[in-house]
Parts: C-alpha cells; sequence; structure tokens
C-alpha cells in the first residue's frame, strides 16, 4: 500500500490538474470568506480612503464579468502553448522527458492562477446585488472587500502570464534541459548512495549466511526450497518500498532475493522474488511481499537513476544522428553524465546483502556496481560519440574528469577499458586526420591511466582535458 501511495504522490506532481485544482478549490474558499467578510462588516472602512472608491452593482459586474472572461481566455492560451512547448520538447528531445516538462511547478502554477482568478470572480459575481432585487426594499449589495482582491489576483495573474512568456523558452532551451536532468541524477546519486534496502553486509565468497537455495551451485533438492512471489499485473517497476520488503521478511521468518529492481519490466505471472524457506511463505507473507512493489505503464525517476541516465543517453544518441548532427549538444549530456559518475567513484557502493536491525540477513538485492553504471553511460553511447570527432574528444575527456575522481584501481580499470572499446570503434568508424586526432587523445588517456601517479599526468595534460567548451 505504501508504495501504491508513493507512486501516487509521484503521479500528482507531474499532472498538469493536481495544482490548479488545488488552486481552484482554494480561490472558491477565498471567494466565500470574502463576500461573508463583506456581508458581516460592511464597507464603511473603505469611506476613509479617498482614493479607493466603492463600486456600484453594475460596474463591479462588469469589472468581475472582465476578469473572468479575460482569464479563461487567457487560461486556454497557456495551456495550448504549454502542450505545443511539451510536443515540441518530447519529439525533439525524446519521448521519455515528456514527464520533465509535465512535472515542471511554474507551468502547473501558471495555468492555476489564471484558472483560480476565473474562479473566484465567478463566485463573488453571483453575490452582487442591485436595490430591490432580491425584494421589494431589499438594499443592494456590492463586496467591496472581495472586488479589492479580485483587482489584486489579476495584478498577480500579469506578473505571472510575464514569468510564463520568458518561462517556456527557458524549459525548452537543450542546456536547460540536460541540466535538469543531470542535476536530478546527482542529487539521486548523493541521496541513495550508501542509503539501501536495510543494512548492507559485506560478502565473502561462498557466504555462509546465503541460503544453499540461492547459491549459484544450488540443487534441485535446495531450488525446490524456494518460494516464488509472482506479480498480478503489468507493467515497468517504479517503486519497491524498502522498509515493507524488510518488515515483511523479518516477521515472517523470511531471506528474499529480487528478482527485479526499479526500471525493470515484470509481466503477470513473472517472478518478482523468491523467498526462503517455502514452508513460511503462506499467502499472507505472499501478499506482504508483493505490496512492496508499484507497477506502472512507464518507467520513472523515483528509484531508478538508470532511467536518468538513459534520458540524458538518449538526448546524446539523438543528437549524433545523421538527421540531426549536432554534437555540441551530445557534448553537454557527456559533461553531465561525467560528473555524475565522478561523483559515483567517490562512493562506496556496498553489497547485495542487506540485513534487518538484528543483523540477520533479510535481502538479497541485485548488485550495484560502478562498472555496471559505466557501461550504462559511456558504453552506451561510445558507438554514436565514437564516429564523431568533436563528440569523441568530450567522450574521452568525460572518462578523464571521473578517473581524476577515482582512487579504487578497480574503478580506473573498469574505464581503462572503456577507453580501449572506445579506441577500437573509432578506428573503425573514422578515417583521415578525424581518426588520427581521436586514436591520439585515446592513447593519451590510457598512457595516463597506466601509471600510478595517473592524476598528475591527467593534471597536467588539461590542456585536452579541459578548456573544449
Amino acid at each position: 500500500m505504501r508504495a501504491r501511495l508513493l507512486r501516487l504522490s509521484n503521479d500528482l506532481q507531474e499532472s498538469y490538474w493536481f495544482v490548479p485544482t488545488i488552486m481552484a478549490v482554494g480561490a472558491l474558499l477565498l471567494a466565500l470568506a470574502m463576500v461573508y467578510v463583506d456581508s458581516h462588516f460592511g464597507s464603511t472602512w473603505m469611506d476613509g480612503l479617498p482614493w479607493l472608491y466603492a463600486a456600484r452593482p453594475d460596474g463591479a459586474r462588469s469589472l468581475l464579468s472582465s476578469i473572468g472572461g479575460s482569464m479563461i481566455g487567457v487560461a486556454g492560451t497557456t495551456f495550448s502553448v504549454t502542450i505545443a512547448a511539451v510536443v515540441y520538447a518530447s519529439g525533439q528531445y525524446g519521448p521519455r522527458l515528456l514527464s520533465n516538462f509535465m512535472s515542471d511547478r511554474g507551468n502547473q502554477v501558471t495555468l492555476g492562477t489564471f484558472i483560480a482568478t476565473f474562479v473566484y470572480s465567478l463566485v463573488v459575481l453571483r453575490t452582487i446585488r442591485s436595490a430591490g432585487e432580491s425584494g421589494v426594499g431589499a438594499p443592494a449589495f456590492v463586496p467591496q472587500l472581495a472586488l479589492l482582491v479580485a483587482l489584486i489576483l489579476v495584478l498577480c495573474s500579469i506578473a505571472v502570464l510575464i514569468f510564463f512568456i520568458h518561462h517556456v523558452p527557458m524549459k525548452i532551451h537543450i542546456n536547460n534541459v540536460i541540466e535538469r536532468i543531470g542535476d536530478r541524477l546527482i542529487e539521486e546519486i548523493d541521496e541513495r548512495f550508501p542509503v539501501f534496502v536495510g543494512k548492507p553486509l559485506r560478502e565473502t565468497a561462498n557466504d555462509p549466511r546465503i541460503p544453499s537455495a540461492f547459491r549459484e551451485n544450488a540443487n534441485l533438492a535446495d531450488y525446490e526450497r524456494r518460494a516464488p512471489v509472482r506479480s498480478r499485473h503489468n507493467g515497468y517497476i517504479q517503486l519497491i518500498d524498502e522498509s515493507t520488503l524488510l518488515n515483511a521478511a523479518r516477521d515472517h521468518g523470511l531471506i528474499v532475493r529480487l528478482q527485479y529492481q526499479s526500471g525493470d519490466f515484470a509481466h503477470k505471472g513473472s517472478v518478482l522474488l523468491e523467498a526462503w524457506p517455502a514452508d513460511r511463505c503462506d499467502e499472507d507473507a505472499a501478499k506482504s511481499l508483493r505490496g512492496a512493489f508499484a507497477l506502472g505503464s512507464r518507467r520513472t525517476a523515483i528509484q531508478d537513476l538508470r532511467f536518468l541516465i538513459d534520458e540524458l543517453v538518449e538526448i546524446a544518441a539523438r543528437a549524433l544522428s545523421p538527421g540531426v548532427n549536432d554534437p555540441f549538444t551530445a557534448n553537454s549530456c557527456l559533461d553531465w553524465l561525467g560528473a555524475a559518475l565522478a561523483d559515483l567513484s567517490r562512493r562506496d557502493l556496498p553489497s547485495r546483502l542487506r540485513a534487518d536491525d538484528t543483523e540477520a540477513l533479510r535481502v538479497i538485492a541485485h548488485p550495484v556496481t560502478f562498472a555496471g553504471f559505466v557501461d550504462r553511460a559511456f558504453g552506451a553511447l561510445a558507438q554514436y560519440a565514437s564516429a564523431d570527432m568533436i563528440a569523441g574528444k568530450r567522450f574521452l575527456n568525460a572518462l578523464g574528469d571521473v578517473a581524476l575522481s577515482c582512487d579504487d584501481p578497480g574503478r580506473i580499470a573498469t574505464l581503462s577499458q572503456q577507453a580501449r572499446e572506445f579506441r577500437a570503434l573509432a578506428e573503425g568508424a573514422l578515417a583521415g586526420a578525424c581518426r588520427d586526432a581521436l586514436l591520439a587523445r585515446a592513447d593519451d588517456l590510457l598512457r595516463a591511466l597506466v601509471e600510478p601517479d595517473y592524476k598528475r599526468r591527467l593534471r597536467d595534460g588539461a590542456a585536452w582535458l579541459g578548456g573544449t567548451a
């Protein structure tokens, strides 16, 4: 249940109806409150302000009618412009970026401001009465304070419209799109590492804490002691509620091994996880474990770092396609991928074994490795960047930048392997002076990475590691 609520919260953040609806309801309540104040306390206080004249019923109706009509017209225009910008951006940069624009708070607040002003004007308009309109001798009623608030809302709407005119082109500027994705990727890395499901345990070879049923050399008898927990829906795993999963495994005395991770597609009947021992995994336990998973029609960035990496890779791959041929956009993506992996290279990635508060093994998760992230980012872009000298040089610069932040020999070896594979691709994809320049850059990087003082060598080579914008 908690996983579904978290998914619902993310869906609301990416919707165009939630914030405008809240603002419209707020405007309704504000209008009722202002009319109540006017009807109970009157507007005699305005007599002491010579610059503020009380309106008559006909003038008040005309004013509110003009405000309401103009606001709903501007709201329609705003919505049309927003949709046009979203369609352009998703078609130009990739359909998976649609959620980035849908979740933009500026667009939501702009639309909500115009709708709220319209609703407020409509409600206040309904309360205005001329003399004798509600009965013989009945006095006229004009909510003067409510009219003053309506004028303030109009001024706010004008300010929001000016903001919106500036906001839309800025939001679809490609550098700002890449920056938002890159910033969120780095923020997610900072939040998620080294925080994982339960307490990470150091894993050893043939770790005795891992049940024999979950080891690579498990036999048929061991295999039969696993209890599969199957999905009842189709879709992408958007969220795995860590606390629910850990608590369910502890309460039923189980050790579970995850078969999927956030971002993977699971179909109805697929095994989400396996539990051991099987005799403790009854229907109640399976229901609790299954409740830790929230599935949806698309991938999201709630828990999926790979999705954010894939967005940057998609933008760069589109930019390097023959139909677009925009290597400088690809360079921006490579810069942010390099920044994210440089940050990741300084962090410890715990093992796949996760324990509860009593240090008892409860969850065997998917292994998280630095090599996996490097392959997801640079490995996926290597085939595109290797065919373009401008992007290829920035590709190697980004690898060198990551190496400057890395102290682990194994991770340096991963970066070296990536550079060698990229060199081989460039050798076959380019020709002439472009190939020679890119191969020379790759050789410089590889020579530096095999030396013990590779950081000094890379910094001394700052003439090609930086200053290439």
